[in-house]
């Protein structure tokens, strides 16, 4: 029987059921960070080291189609695809964000290691369309309103800290500050991709919310990451 040796960076677990090879590819999207390797060997000693090697190329996606979570085939113009990349795009973003922060010793960085996690759930959501999910699926990827009533909760223990806003300020403030600008930026188009997938019940209204809080979050911890640093935030001032 076909099992499935799944190795990730914390080892490798064996003896699990192999995917279907039209879900290799949403599984991957769910879960970037784990990859798949097929093999009949059931001991990982057996294998030869060549054969340790996992493939990140599927090529199932060639002739321009991928697949959802349910296993549809779709286009990968598809507005589902068109969220995801959104979606993880912005994970990146936040990523990069994160590192500059972390450099500065800012003591945030566990929210955005927190946020990066639950976006993995933001995608997996989207992956699912509820017209072709089974219950199965649903009980998967089903997205918990927690996460925004966290980000409610940073926001407002960050603006009891800020002053008051009382003009337009441009993207600025230091490199932290610039960076979480910039994923704020994305998460605003992430949530704009969004929007229409939840409007036609294909994907659960509160990752349209958690989006929502999220640009809010970003902006208002990047003024805060300017003022840990002492770095001056620029202010529009209409062109004479």
């Amino acid at each position: 029987m076909h099992r499935t040796l799944i190795q990730t960076g914390r080892g490798t677990c064996r003896g699990t059921p192999r995917l279907p090879c039209c879900l290799y590819q949403s599984f991957h999207l769910l879960h970037p960070q784990i990859h798949v390797v097929s093999s009949q060997v059931q001991d990982l000693d057996a294998l030869s080291p060549s054969n340790r090697v996992p493939k990140i190329y599927t090529k199932t996606g060639d002739k321009g189609f991928s697949s959802t979570f349910t296993g549809e085939r779709r286009p990968k113009e598809d507005r589902i695809f068109e969220a995801l990349g959104n979606t993880d795009e912005l994970s990146s973003a936040i990523g990069l964000a994160r590192e500059f922060c972390h450099e500065k010793g800012h003591t945030f960085t566990y929210q955005l290691d927190k946020i990066q996690c639950v976006l993995q759930d933001v995608g997996a959501n989207i992956a699912t369309p509820q017209s072709s999910a089974r219950e199965s699926h649903l009980t998967r990827t089903k997205f918990s309103g927690t996460p925004i009533t966290d980000l409610e909760g940073w926001i407002d223990t960050f603006t009891e800290e800020l002053p008051p806003l009382t003009n337009f300020i441009l993207p600025s403030g230091g490199k932290s500050s610039a960076a979480l600008h910039i994923a704020r930026t994305v998460c605003r188009r992430a949530e704009r991709s969004v929007a229409p997938i939840v409007r036609s019940g294909e994907a659960d209204p509160d990752i349209a919310r958690f989006l929502n809080r999220l640009s809010d979050y970003l902006f208002t911890v990047a003024r805060y990451a300017a003022l840990k640093e002492n770095n001056k935030e620029i202010i529009y001032k209409r062109p004479e």
